[in-house]
């Protein structure tokens, strides 16, 4: 007789009035909803620019470490090396600023497994500013993935979902450094930096799920070879770490989860009919163009990512986001893809990621939900 007690994945979402702004959180631990132990991985949406000098998300993930340190036990610092933490710039248009508890601990007693929500986590090392964007970055992506795989209990490719993947860019410190060692980075350019190191992430996702052959890649096939992609990366890019802190989110027999999972691929920005597939997928099926409260009130988290289509237009008709020199491309992709989203849904406190390389085909990109079954 097997007497392991199952585990559970639960998702908390909380708003904040700013990017420090943690009550939230710590009042899911005071109120005995959470242990800070349980607290496995943390996205937030800021609402800085998400550009290379978006350092609301340096602030946030920073507040974060220094209001679990004490509950944790360390340093925060070393909150950083456990709870893996993905900050994600940019809140135009209507969404709204919000934070994803992840947490993961024993469930009920009597709840019994079955296929539902996983969560696993894993870190690669440190990288030198040359690697990002390469290879290197690639491979150690690919090596997390699976290790983060292992620690969710999920088997096989197929019952992963999405893969959430926090990656480093060049600064021009960074940029330096490698120069005084002789090395070449991948661009000069800091923001460019943004979407090699993004890109080369999203590879290695692609990789580890057998979306892309291991001999299809090489440091020229990244933000080149466009046809290369996976549909279950998501990946942001800041200067607040220097490794890759992947998170891996899925469905696992061996959980006994409230939740399930399930995502579709966005062909362009206003692929519709895809968000309404996940939502489906998940037993959310929109009335009258929009979830009920019902519905509304199950669905924990919609995750998505966007970016301009490279050709200017969508579905042959011209868009101007990559020739308007006053808002950065990504800011306006951002702002569509969430109106979509919410217009669907019902709700603004959606995460979506901009910078979609090698995410989805050009001007689409990976959709996932997260909702109660019903």
């Amino acid at each position: 007789m097997n007497d392991v007690t199952p585990r559970r994945c639960q998702v908390f979402r909380v708003p904040t009035a700013h990017p420090a702004d943690i009550a939230g959180v710590l009042t899911l631990i005071a109120s005995g909803t959470i242990t800070a132990a349980e607290i496995m991985a943390i996205f937030g949406k800021t609402e800085g620019n998400g550009c290379v000098n978006d350092f609301t998300r340096a602030y946030a993930a920073t507040a974060l470490q220094a209001g679990l340190a004490p509950s944790l036990g360390c340093t925060p610092a070393e909150v950083g090396n456990r709870i893996a933490m993905v900050m994600s710039g940019g809140t135009e248009g209507g969404l709204s600023p919000h934070l994803l508890v992840f947490c993961a601990g024993d469930a009920p007693a009597g709840a019994r497994p079955g296929h539902s929500l996983a969560i696993g986590t894993a870190f690669t090392r440190d990288f030198l500013p040359e690697e990002l964007g390469r290879m290197p970055q690639i491979e150690a992506t690919a090596e997390a993935v699976a290790a983060a795989m292992i620690r969710a209990g999920i088997t096989v490719p197929e019952d992963v979902h999405y893969v959430q993947v926090k990656c480093p860019l060049l600064t021009g410190e960074r940029v330096r450094d490698a120069a005084a060692r002789g090395q070449t980075v991948v661009t000069t350019e800091t923001y460019p930096s943004m979407g090699y190191a993004r890109g080369a992430s999203a590879l290695g996702v692609a990789l580890a799920l057998n979306e892309v052959p291991r001999h299809a890649l090489d440091d020229a096939a990244v933000c080149r070879r466009f046809d290369l992609w996976s549909g279950r990366a998501s990946t942001s890019a800041g200067i607040e770490l220097m490794h890759n802190a992947v998170i891996v989110l899925g469905n696992s027999a061996a959980w006994a989860s409230e939740a399930v999972i399930a995502h579709r691929v966005m062909r362009d920005a206003i692929d519709l009919p895809a968000v309404v597939g996940a939502l489906a997928d998940v037993g959310s099926v929109p009335t009258a163009g929009q979830l009920d409260q019902g519905a509304r009130d199950a669905v924990l988290a919609v995750l998505a990512k966007a970016d301009p289509s490279s050709t200017g237009r969508i579905r042959g008709a011209r868009h101007i986001m990559l020739d308007d020199s006053d808002i950065n491309a990504t800011r306006h992709a951002r702002a569509l893809v969430g109106g979509v989203l919410a217009g669907v849904v019902g709700r603004t406190d959606l995460f979506v990621s901009g910078g979609a390389e090698h995410q989805g085909p050009d001007g689409g990109g990976p959709v996932a939900v997260i909702a109660r079954r019903r």
